[in-house]
């Protein structure tokens, strides 16, 4: 990169795609084009793996180092997706094999560290944040804005440990980040969800089934409640194990009751019922996750195989977070990254952009060992009847929490 002579922004996606990512890429850019004499953005593809395997001695690295400027972000906020790409990289806990020759060179006995993944299977990584820190130190970036869920902004947080400056934006559409009431991209994939749902009813009541739907939600159940909210679907979700024999008979009374003969379901990914140990399969990913066997399919083996009722299965997951954002995503994307830029002219490191009480706020990068946040079982969801509450939300913020 050619001799610095103003001061140089990184930013980066990490995670899963959702809808508004390219709205904060590009405002962040164009909030600093004010300062145009003073800042240059520069962007990292591939999440946190482009500040891993960047090599440095072929020049800017195309693959994974990119300018950005007005005239390349111009209209990438007119789609979905990220424009910079995104991979799910843990710099903490990298497999050697993985890595590049030119990194390997750089790792030693001393940067091993031993993990465990969510099944509890030991393994040995290797730390590359020197490599990170590094990268950094001679690309000569003075501050980096990283926009990820919790796995992602987890290492945004380890940065800030290290002392390297560093703002966070959240955005998933699990909306489980921490200190914050809102992520981009949830709202869009609500919007989805419920055209989803109604327009699987005409399929599930034409043949007269329990349709059970899978959404997103591996350790929140925000996804399937509030689409649930919306649609008055019953919902099962990953912070209340349900009881199945009550909930199968909710099912059939359910589907007695309906004029066309049909019940649906709403199922999180980490759902599961009492006596039932949740099955995974595939290799863990780099923050130790490892994909669950489907409940859908589960619960329609137990439903199918005790009552005789035929069931249809539905997975509402992806195709949520495909194409162009919604209206409040682009709004809080566009907020999200001015507030960013702001944090970063007033000095204002290891803070994350959030919505709290319902307002704009500058929040705390979440303490990774907390994990993500999870449903008020108590204020939230009925236990009893596998629905969220429909009581007055006086108080509330819009999404409560």
């Amino acid at each position: 990169m050619a001799t610095k002579t103003k001061k140089r922004i990184g930013i980066l996606t990490g995670g899963g795609d959702v809808p508004g990512l390219n709205s904060v890429i590009k405002s962040v850019v164009y909030w600093f084009a004010e300062f145009e004499a003073e800042y240059e953005i520069v962007g990292f593809r591939r999440g946190w793996e482009g500040l891993t395997h960047l090599r440095l001695t072929v020049g800017e690295d195309p693959k994974y180092l990119v300018r950005l400027d007005r005239q390349n972000t111009r209209t990438i906020d007119r789609t979905g997706g990220t424009w910079l790409h995104t991979s799910r990289t843990n710099p903490t806990r990298m497999d050697l094999n993985k890595l590049p020759d030119h990194v390997k060179d750089k790792v030693g006995k001393e940067h091993e560290v031993v993990v465990k993944d969510k099944s509890g299977a030991e393994k040995t990584r290797h730390n590359v944040t020197h490599v990170v820190l590094s990268n950094l130190e001679q690309l000569e970036v003075d501050s980096l804005i990283a926009i990820g869920g919790d796995d992602t902004l987890s290492y945004a947080a380890v940065l800030n440990q290290h002392g390297f400056p560093v703002v966070a934006v959240p955005k998933t559409m699990d909306n489980d980040v921490r200190n914050t009431e809102y992520c981009i991209g949830f709202s869009t994939a609500m919007t989805r969800a419920v055209e989803s749902i109604n327009r699987l009813r005409s399929t599930v009541g034409s043949h007269e089934r329990i349709g059970l739907l899978r959404i997103f939600g591996r350790d929140a159940g925000f996804t399937a409640m509030c689409a649930a909210y919306v649609t008055s679907l019953r919902c099962c979700i990953p912070e209340h194990v349900f009881d199945l024999d009550r909930l199968m008979g909710m099912l059939i009374d359910d589907k007695r009751d309906n004029p066309s003969n049909y019940a649906m379901l709403l199922l999180s990914e980490g759902a599961t019922w009492e006596g039932r140990t949740i099955q995974e399969r595939g290799k863990a990913d780099a923050y130790g996750h490892r994909r669950k066997i489907s409940v859908a399919e589960a619960l329609s083996d137990e439903i199918e195989g005790r009552t005789g009722h035929d069931t249809l299965i539905a997975d509402l997951t992806y195709e949520l977070r495909s194409g162009e954002p919604d209206f409040l995503d682009r709004t809080v994307g566009i907020s999200f990254a001015s507030m960013a830029c702001q944090c970063i002219l007033d000095g204002q490191f290891g803070r994350m952009t959030a919505i709290r009480d319902g307002c704009f706020d500058i929040a705390e990068i979440p303490d990774p060992e907390l994990g993500p946040r999870q449903v008020d079982v108590e204020t939230m969801y009925n236990i009893q009847r596998y629905r969220p509450y429909y009581t007055a939300p006086n108080g509330f913020p819009i999404f409560r929490s």
